[in-house]
């Protein structure tokens, strides 16, 4: 009843011989976090489902988000009850039900200005916030807000300026590593029967008449072009949706504008606190959010017209958000302080409004064509809902009964057992020779799938070192990340299966020559591809740094854009 739950090679060529050999019920085109949820939405009720993505498993928007799970409280202020209310729900479904293991809970502190009315205001959102967190029939799975004095802020976040807050409110909302999950989402849909192929890239759509009935693809791997039938096709492309409805030759409905936002990474102990920081600013709010050994700063929303594929930081970007986060620092942040910086791009409904910040997060799905559903807008968080909608509308438009949506009880890989196997993590060390540390990272990235991961470390020991320049991975996450999780090339271990081109000092210039080493035995690269591997990643990481100086976006997506991708097009 199921496939293999590996997302290998091996599964790769399997896919793809079933999409040229049947017509399917459902074809996804886009691997971003909407269309992994939209292709297990799909497999899940029974629809034969393939899904296609030109480049890796989450390289766009779904890899470079603020990587929160989050009501969004700067949309209680614009009044926006039911997104707020609906993106809780779905936060409490993930954290307790879909997927444990990668999504933990995060407190933040809001620092307070004023003394009297800042405090009834800001909390009568949380209030808000909180209540809205239990209609969806379920215990919300973090704990209520709480407001704090002066000296209780100054003890849980000694780092602050002592003149930067009266007081403040703490709250509660939830993590993730955004690229971990949306690839958990894809194998989760393939060892339900999903075909599912990375750096396949849809060219065109087959028509008969105005009716869509499946797409041009081309195989970047192999070079070899071919067509895929299937009776619905789901656009989820994100900030691509405009490009890939014109491929049909028709007028979209709406209309998707890209808003950039940047992050910045600075390691965790520049400043002391025991919480994240939200923090207002004159066009939206700025997190500071605990991620491991760093902080997370962000974000940006500023408008972007350039290379989607892309998108680049600015010297300009990274000096506002130092700026900002100062204000309420002790000790100012600087350049040097910065070991990591990555830039992504939200996929906006266009309004009339000419300003980012101030556009649609709510997500739209329409039938443009025949045959062919468009899901556009959104938020993360909301992925789900965004998957389900989209897929009624599939099954609306096919024939006989299709099953209502299942996901919102269906765990991911990993989920089920996790904390039984969390509550063993010291008898796993101790048993496997190594620190309860290393154990307890390995099951917060792959639930109860850890034990894959140990049986490679039983059979090849060396694979429990850590990367260069990465303490906190190890070889047999390499290794692992080719054989089961769809890794083709060095990126997108260094960038997505591990974070560590930007966890570390070096971006992963150390790591990259052991790691592509790793995955040669995998993939039976020779050396020379071994080398060109290397290669490309490095200009990647020079390109990255030195489009980080630039001016502005012009200056900086034409630096950024000299770096060769791996896969010609």
């Amino acid at each position: 009843m199921s496939h293999s739950t590996k997302l290998g090679p091996v599964e790769r060529a399997a896919a793809i011989e079933a999409l040229k050999s049947k017509e399917l019920d459902v074809l996804v085109v886009g691997g971003g976090i909407v269309g992994a949820g939209s292709a297990l939405d799909a497999v899940t009720r029974g629809l034969s489902t393939g899904i296609l993505e030109a480049r890796d498993w989450s390289s766009g928007t779904s890899s470079r988000s603020s990587k929160l799970v989050h009501g969004g409280i700067r949309y209680l202020e614009q009044l926006d009850f039911r997104l707020v209310r609906e993106a809780l729900i779905e936060r409490g479904l993930l954290l307790q039900r879909i997927a444990p293991h990668l999504v933990k809970p995060v407190r933040f502190l809001y620092p307070l200005n004023r003394p009297l009315f800042e405090r009834l205001y800001i909390g009568a959102g949380m209030l808000l916030y909180d209540v809205f967190s239990y209609t969806g029939g379920r215990h919300p799975g973090v704990p209520h807000h709480r407001h704090l004095l002066k000296r209780q802020v100054q003890r849980a976040i000694p780092s602050l300026r002592n003149n930067a807050f009266v007081g403040g409110i703490t709250y509660y909302d939830a993590q993730v590593d955004d690229a971990r999950y949306n690839m958990s989402v894809v194998r989760t849909a393939s060892s339900y029967g999903a075909h599912a192929a990375s750096r396949v890239r849809v060219e065109g759509f087959l028509k008969v008449g105005q009716r869509v009935v499946g797409v041009k693809a081309h195989d970047l791997q192999t070079g070899e072009r071919f067509d895929v039938r299937a009776k619905q096709v789901v656009n989820a492309t994100g900030v691509w949706t405009d490009d890939t409805q014109a491929m049909v030759g028709e007028r979209g409905q709406f209309k998707v504008r890209a808003s950039k936002g940047i992050h910045l990474l600075v390691p965790r102990d520049r400043f002391q606190s025991t919480m994240g920081l939200l923090l207002r600013t004159e066009k939206s709010v700025l997190f500071v959010i605990p991620w491991g050994r760093h902080w997370i700063i962000g974000t940006t929303d500023t408008d972007w017209n350039l290379d989607k594929a892309h998108p680049a930081a600015t010297a300009a970007d990274i000096d506002y958000l130092l700026e900002h986060v100062n204000k309420i620092l002790a000790v100012p942040l600087t350049r040097d302080d910065v070991e990591g910086v990555y830039a992504g791009l939200r996929p906006l409904l266009a309004g009339e409004s000419d300003q980012t910040s101030k556009l649609s997060r709510e997500h739209l799905v329409a039938h443009s064509v025949p045959g062919l559903v468009v899901i556009a807008g959104g938020k993360w968080t909301t992925y789900r809902v965004m998957a389900k909608d989209a897929i009624d509308a599939a099954a609306d438009a096919l024939d006989g009964k299709v099953p209502a949506s299942t996901t919102d009880n269906i765990a991911l890989l990993g989920a089920e057992g996790y904390q039984a196997a969390w509550n063993k993590r010291t008898k796993i060390a101790r048993a496997f020779g190594v620190h309860t540390a290393r154990i307890e990272h390995l099951l917060n990235r792959y639930g109860v799938l850890t034990d894959e991961l140990l049986d490679l470390i039983r059979t090849r020991p060396e694979l429990a070192d850590p990367l260069p320049g990465a303490d906190d991975y190890i070889g047999a996450e390499v290794v692992y990340a080719a054989s089961h999780e769809g890794a083709l090339h060095l990126d997108d271990v260094l960038a997505r299966r591990t974070r560590i081109s930007i966890e570390s000092w070096d971006r992963g210039v150390s790591a990259a020559p052991v790691a592509a080493q790793l995955m040669a035995e995998v993939l039976d690269w020779d050396q020379e591809r071994t080398d060109h591997e290397v290669a490309v990643y490095l200009e990647r990481v020079a390109a990255e740094r030195a489009s980080q100086e630039q001016p502005d976006d012009e200056s900086a997506d034409r630096i950024r854009l000299e770096a060769p991708e791996i896969v010609a097009p």
